[in-house]
């Protein structure tokens, strides 16, 4: 691909307009993550779609990680191909549309999954999720080529910033005028699908209008298959050249699987563990989305001025110690009552520990997604971000089936100090990685 742009190196880049277009999918896609996966369809699936079978929900919350780990699964395979050929062809553009359709038309479904639709249910959420995920990759291999290495960290931090606000109004609206994900509620809260598919339809539009596809195809009768399969094959060679991307990509494989079980586990460990109720879910949403934007702009700042490796060992290690927060909430709560003579319950406590646990989210998922993005030469940003997106994905397979397997034998509560041990493995393996010598292997990729 020949880019119509200065390489890495250079200071002309992406107007404000045109990241604020890029910005706006991360605005529009938080819909879907919280809606489907994190705050309401993910407790209605497995409370009242699948229900409580005289296991104390176990299945429920078995079939719920096997459908993410699937859909998943099918990123890993199919993420790099699709990024070799948008690179060769200059189709990233055209390919993010295609998710984005899709994503809409299967979210938009689930309206007709009723009580005891198990598998219609697994279904749409496989396709809906495989689909969104995707489109993650595709939206981010246009971050290299909007601004500078050192302004990375920035941009990445207002997109994921501008994203949690975005959820914000979407769940919040949903919240308020749809209310409990509960059977009583069914006929109202059913509606969450298709309004969540309106709304990444209607707010992403800004992204295709701004924003550019940089390149110009190259000439080729060859079918996308064969372009991709030989792209990949090449550029695992090249991987040899890309020591510092190599290492850090292993790194977020494991931190990615403890933030994808927090993801999709986290309300419902709420409902089931803590035993909140409607209000207190409601306040730990907005609190989580706040402090989830406010992370991803402080350290988005901090990264340009600390390096975005230092930045990234900074929020795994905030994912430790809020880990260990959520597993000990009981606990917490009974010392505080007894030491000062407080009435609190758990859930109250929860919502503390939800203020470091936003922190951490926004923060680390802004800060890797800029490192890849350090790393990535111009010309190879989309199939570099299509491995990003593998790593992203393996990681959310092997994180919730192993959340998904573990809860069943030793109970979900207990099951979450598996994060804790894949955050620390993170930070060992990302000790390897020189951010400076990444940097500059991308600069001379290119030059060369």
């Amino acid at each position: 691909m020949v880019l119509n742009k200065p390489v890495k190196g250079d200071a002309s880049y992406a107007s404000r307009r045109e990241i604020f277009g890029w910005a706006m999918f991360d605005f529009a896609n938080q819909a879907y993550t919280l809606l489907i996966i994190t705050v309401v369809f993910g407790e209605l699936f497995t409370t009242v779609i699948v229900g409580d079978r005289g296991d104390g929900f176990r299945l429920a919350n078995f079939l719920w990680s096997l459908a993410l780990a699937i859909s998943y699964l099918m990123v890993v395979v199919t993420a790099p191909l699709c990024g070799a050929v948008m690179d060769y062809r200059a189709e990233k553009k055209r390919f993010l549309l295609f998710s984005y359709l899709a994503t809409v038309a299967t979210t938009a479904m689930l309206y007709f999954v009723e009580p005891g639709y198990v598998v219609m249910g697994l279904i749409l959420i496989v396709l809906s999720n495989y689909a969104y995920s995707m489109g993650e990759s595709f939206i981010a291999a246009f971050l290299p080529e909007l601004g500078p290495p050192e302004k990375l960290g920035k941009i990445s931090g207002f997109g994921w910033s501008l994203g949690y606000i975005g959820g914000l109004f979407a769940a919040g609206f949903t919240l308020v005028v749809l209310g409990e994900a509960t059977a009583d509620n069914f006929e109202r809260i059913r509606w969450v699908g298709p309004f969540a598919a309106g709304f990444f339809l209607i707010t992403a539009i800004p992204t295709f209008l701004w924003l550019k596809e940089r390149g110009t195809p190259q000439p080729s009768g060859v079918a996308y298959w064969r372009i991709a399969h030989q792209r990949v094959r090449s550029t695992m060679r090249e991987l040899r050249y890309f020591k510092d991307l190599t290492v850090f990509l292993i790194s977020l494989l494991f931190s990615m699987a403890g933030v994808y079980i927090i993801i999709a586990f986290a309300f419902i460990y709420g409902a089931q563990v803590i035993g909140w109720d409607e209000n207190i879910r409601n306040i730990m949403f907005i609190i989580v989305q706040v402090t989830a934007a406010a992370g991803a702009l402080g350290f988005g700042w901090l990264q340009d001025r600390l390096g975005a490796k230092h930045t990234y060992q900074m929020t795994l290690g905030l994912w430790v110690v809020a880990i260990i927060a959520i597993w000990a909430t009981p606990e917490i709560t009974a010392w505080l009552n007894a030491r000062f003579g407080w009435q609190w319950q758990a859930q109250h406590v929860f919502l503390a520990v939800g203020c470091l646990a936003g922190l951490s989210l926004g923060s680390s998922q802004s800060a890797s997604r800029a490192l890849v993005g350090v790393f990535s030469p111009l010309e190879k940003s989309a199939e570099f971000f299509g491995f990003w997106g593998l790593a992203n994905k393996l990681a959310g397979v092997l994180g919730i089936v192993m959340l998904g397997v573990l809860q069943t034998i030793i109970g979900l509560q207990a099951s979450i100090l598996l994060c804790v041990g894949l955050f620390v493995i993170a930070m060992l393996i990302c000790a390897k990685v020189n951010e400076r010598r990444g940097r500059d292997a991308a600069i001379a990729w290119e030059n060369a």
